[in-house]
């Protein structure tokens, strides 16, 4: 439940113009997300900034991406100076990256992040930020809502736990956040007619059955995600925008959690099979699925992954759209 605080705030920058910072905007959701702001609210003023660690794209329409590292605070606040919201979506995103570089993940997810919203407390700035699932671990009970107890089973899932408490605390008296439990992400979408995409579950079986080599599921396949696309997941991030602006105009303060998924939760052979049997109807492929020994520790092997996003539905109006089996066909057609 958010809170008001004492000082006037405003949600326009002094020239008046509704100003919009995003960081973490070179990658697969950031530059979604630039592009659906630019198409929904032309009349903000977008600032875009990444380190380039996995991003690479440079502009977004008539946004330029620029060079920023979220460990530098000085520069962080120099950069960010003048917004009335930042869309923090920069981080050391991935179980397995955040643990062959746990000192980086610490440095970028933690230390990064806390220097945000250390900035949005200084200037009262709103900040949207997202966590992922990976803070639930085995899911103690079914529906999955924010309000389900914290056990991560990885350091990518500590890191945003951390974040998650860290903003708590930040926010509190000083600016309304907005935080959003993600489910998996898959799909693509393009900037400027190119492909931005990331080594999703779905990407994965989707590029071997293309490439006609065998799609491998880790044992037992049965562990089930909730899957929720880019696109739709970037649309929210706008519709939390629009929802700040009265926020900040309010004086409220204090964090809002919501959840991003859908209702679809498939056990990671059923979306090979659903791959193979796409990929047999739209391009007469011949894709085999093959379980193999599964490398990974420290991941939830649920078979059934139902998220209840009924809060979010209700506060911002957002529900997903599109549909995993509609993404492999457009996928396969258009490749």
């Amino acid at each position: 439940m958010s809170e008001s605080r004492d000082a006037e705030a405003g949600s326009e920058s002094e020239d008046g113009t509704t100003t919009v910072a995003v960081t973490g905007a070179a990658g697969y959701i950031g530059s979604c997300v630039v592009k659906q702001l630019q198409a929904a609210h032309s009349e903000w003023e977008i600032t875009a900034f990444d380190n380039f660690y996995l991003g690479d794209v440079r502009q977004v329409g008539d946004v330029a991406v620029e060079h920023l590292d979220v460990r530098d605070r000085d520069r962080l606040e120099d950069a960010l100076a003048g917004a009335d919201i930042v869309m923090h979506l920069a981080a050391l995103s991935g179980v397995d990256d955040c643990a062959d570089h746990p000192d980086l993940a610490y440095e970028v997810n933690v230390q990064g992040t806390e220097n945000v919203a250390w900035f949005c407390r200084k200037h009262e700035t709103g900040l949207i930020f997202p966590f992922s699932m990976g803070v639930i671990g085995d899911p103690q009970k079914f529906p999955i809502t924010v309000d389900h107890p914290r056990d991560p089973l990885n350091w990518y899932g500590r890191t945003k736990l951390l974040n998650e408490r860290a903003i708590e605390t930040f926010s509190e008296g000083a600016f309304p956040a907005h935080q959003f439990m993600i489910a998996n992400l898959y799909g693509d979408h393009t900037i400027d007619g190119e492909r931005v995409s990331k080594g999703t579950v779905t990407n994965f079986f989707l590029d071997r059955a293309l490439a006609g080599e065998t799609l491998t599921v880790y044992e037992p396949g049965t562990q089930s995600r909730n899957y929720v696309h880019v696109e739709d997941v970037a649309r929210a991030y706008v519709d939390s925008a629009e929802k700040m602006i009265g926020q900040l105009d309010r004086g409220d303060t204090g964090v809002e959690k919501y959840e991003l998924a859908s209702d679809e939760d498939p056990s990671v052979e059923e979306l090979a099979e659903l791959v193979a049997d796409v990929a047999a109807d739209e391009r007469d492929i011949d894709a085999d699925v093959e379980i193999i020994p599964n490398p990974r520790s420290g991941e939830t092997l649920v078979d059934s992954f139902p998220v209840d996003t009924s809060r979010t539905e209700a506060a911002l109006g957002w529900s997903a759209e599109h549909t995993v089996e509609e993404t492999i066909r457009d996928r396969l057609r258009t490749a």
